[in-house]
């Protein structure tokens, strides 16, 4: 059964938060859902949520702005304001009766009747907050979804155990909105696209299904379970922050099975299913990041209809049309007015500087899959032009979601650090641009966005990301302790949150308040050649242990760096494995086998096309050529989406090399020349013997 929705737009608000919008319980079955009430400006609101007394309906509206939380009736009458008196402002919130699940960036706190109960201080930042339903279950279970990919389950104010999930989890939700059969069925999504479904048991989680991000969309920002292919199932909408919306159903053995999806131009901040539009049809109810309250209704674009009633219609019609245009005109006379009332302020003598001020909502992640990092930008009104700036040599990859027009200025990286100047023009109407950058490790600086809008008078806002010495490296819980490991120990008189400041300073992921406790370990992967690294470290000491010598060489001489910056004296030693060389060339060689052999197929597509457009056919050719022909579009793509992928591996290998013989007190770069003529008649083999003979 295919799935039909057409968009409406309702209306356009302010810039909206992530988990900002709920449709009130109807009062009868596909009844309109709504509230009509304002409240004054204040402060931004980070969440909403509906509460009210357990088994009823959940009619009165919670929002949290700052460190206060407020309830209001669905009449718009205020009846709580209830100062947290948290230090930071709240980022995520549930309600259940009269129990209140908040969190900051780290710190969690539950409150039953406003009073305090329970608080945990987590070691990551807390992305989102929920409990299992308490009426379903004899104890309180929360769980908060936090950045370094785990979800912690918490009893009281202890974790009862915690469970890696495969991305950064942004959002909770309980399945069907009760916990599905048993009330335990979580529903995640995570910031890198994937969508989970785990049972929280009180012993341990059982992993139920996961939906992998194959088409490489954006990631999830909400969710939520109804019915609307209109089966007796509900179904679940998945918003991203990308613009698209997706419907899964579920099939008999309870797998999701992707049913509709549509692409807004939008990040979706909130999703909810019902009926708002018109009396009798269901629909998806989204909220955009500038404000946008759309829906995907079920209700038809096209009504069939008699003669009599046609000429009822083309009136009801024309009466509208009117009446827009006439708001048109009204609202375009209100434009001018306030455009020459704005001019006039600014240009008096007395003006204070008149700058409009825009929200931007930018995105900076590392991206497993192909090691590349990903930047979105987006803004509530369109876009004129981003101009991105780096003092590092970074490669701009080609998006296939992206219609700006680059063009690239010339750098003089020696006089003023500038590696990449580049700008992109958007296209009418363009709110969000999305951008991947792929970096060099061991190379680090600054890498800037100055994002111009389409607003007069002409204004800027520059938004800054690192690009950290092992950028390459992404957080993991588990490593293979069985390979061949290379160990970097400093000593000193350097503190705990000074060592850890370091860390932080050189990979990315790394929570910046120092963890609880006197000693840490992080594990870490690299993206691009699997390699791993393990850092522990406490005061007064920090051991490092990769497979790869390069990820301990730039460890190393970057420490060492800080550690002179700030007059502390390090003692630093390291013990190096020869088999661990081997071991990373072998980890490098599928890779580098696969870029040579696409590099010589891409070569070879001219030539064979003119030998086919010479001899009219390809049967003359032996398979192997006439499949690259049959593939040629295919393989052009991904070498222009891979460019100096070779250069960048050829670029590891020269690095291993030195850096093996750095160790040892030698320089062999005179050796590079020989070394690059090896790699160019590749066999994996002589590589190896070179490395070992030199």
């Amino acid at each position: 059964m295919d799935l039909n929705l057409n968009r409406a737009d309702y209306l356009q608000v302010g810039v909206t938060s992530q988990k900002t919008m709920k449709l009130l319980p109807a009062s009868r079955h596909r009844a309109t859902q709504k509230a009509v009430f304002k409240t004054l400006p204040g402060q931004k609101i980070a969440r909403l949520e509906l509460g009210g007394v357990l088994n009823t309906p959940q009619e009165k509206i919670f929002v949290a702005a700052g460190s206060e939380i407020r309830g209001f009736t669905k009449r718009g009458k205020q009846f709580l304001s209830f100062e947290t008196n948290l230090t930071e402002s709240i980022k995520a919130m549930h309600i259940s009766g009269s129990d209140l699940f908040l969190s900051a960036s780290y710190i969690y706190n539950h409150y039953c009747d406003c009073k305090d109960q329970h608080y945990y201080l987590s070691g990551d930042k807390i992305n989102d907050v929920i409990c299992l339903p308490v009426e379903r279950l004899p104890s309180i279970t929360p769980v908060l979804a936090c950045q370094d990919r785990v979800l912690r389950v918490l009893q009281g104010s202890d974790v009862m155990y915690e469970t890696e999930v495969p991305g950064p989890p942004t959002v909770l939700a309980l399945h069907n909105g009760n916990g599905g059969d048993s009330g335990e069925d979580l529903l995640f999504g995570t910031s890198d696209g994937k969508l989970g479904l785990i049972q929280i048991t009180t012993s341990k989680p059982i992993h139920k299904w996961e939906i992998r991000n194959e088409k490489k969309l954006g990631g999830i920002l909400c969710v939520d379970s109804f019915d609307i292919v209109g089966d007796g199932v509900k179904d679940l909408l998945v918003g991203r922050d990308d613009g698209v919306v997706q419907v899964y159903s579920f099939d008999n053995t309870n797998e999701p099975v992707l049913r509709f999806d549509q692409m807004l131009s939008e990040s979706v901040t909130s999703i909810q299913g019902g009926c708002v539009g018109k009396e009798g049809y269901d629909e998806i109810v989204v909220s955009t990041y500038s404000g946008w309250v759309t829906g995907l209704t079920t209700e038809p674009m096209h009504k069939e209809s008699g003669p009599g009633e046609e000429v009822k219609i083309n009136q009801e019609m024309q009466n509208k049309i009117s009446n827009l245009r006439s708001e048109l005109e009204h609202l375009q006379y209100k434009v001018l007015q306030e455009r020459e009332k704005y001019q006039q302020s600014s240009q008096s003598s007395k003006a204070k500087s008149a700058v409009p001020s825009f929200s931007v909502n930018d995105k900076f992640t590392l991206n497993k899959d192909d090691a590349s990092y990903s930047l979105i930008l987006e803004v509530q009104t369109a876009i004129d032009n981003v101009l991105i700036q780096s003092d590092v040599p970074i490669d701009l990859l080609d998006v296939d979601k992206n219609s700006a027009v680059v063009s690239f200025s010339s750098c003089d990286s020696e006089s003023n650090d500038n590696f990449l100047l580049a700008t992109y023009r958007c296209q009418a109407n363009t709110t969000r641009l999305e951008l991947k950058i792929r970096s060099i490790e061991g190379q680090y600086g600054t890498l800037q966005a100055y994002v111009t809008p389409r607003i007069q008078p002409k204004t800027c806002q520059v938004r800054q990301y690192l690009i950290k010495p092992l950028s390459l490296h992404q957080r993991t819980h588990f490593i293979d302790h069985d390979r061949p490991m290379n160990t970097l120990t400093l000593t000193g008189q350097f503190s705990f949150a000074e060592v850890h400041s370091w860390v932080v300073f050189c990979l990315p992921e790394v929570p910046e308040k120092p963890p609880a406790g006197e000693c840490v370990t992080f594990y870490f992967q690299n993206t691009f050649l699997d390699t791993q690294l393990e850092s522990t470290y406490r005061k007064g000491e920090g051991v490092f242990k990769s497979d790869n010598i390069s990820t301990i060489s730039i460890l190393k001489d970057v420490l060492s760096k800080e550690a002179t910056k700030r007059k502390i004296n390090l003692n630093i030693s390291y013990e190096i494995n020869e088999v661990s060389v081997k071991h990373t060339l072998k980890l490098i060689h599928p890779k580098l086998e696969y870029q040579l052999l696409l590099a010589k197929k891409v070569q070879l597509i001219d030539a064979l096309k003119e030998l086919q457009v010479h001899e009219g056919n390809t049967n003359f050719l032996i398979p192997e050529y006439r499949c690259i022909l049959e593939e040629a579009d295919h393989l052009q793509e991904e070498y222009k989406k891979q460019p100096a992928h070779l250069e960048r591996l050829y670029g590891m290998i020269t690095d291993l090399f030195i850096d093996k013989f750095k160790f040892k007190g030698t320089n062999v770069k005179t050796k590079v020349p020989l070394l690059l003529e090896i790699l160019d008649s590749y066999d994996q083999n002589a590589l190896i013997a070179f490395f070992e003979a030199a």
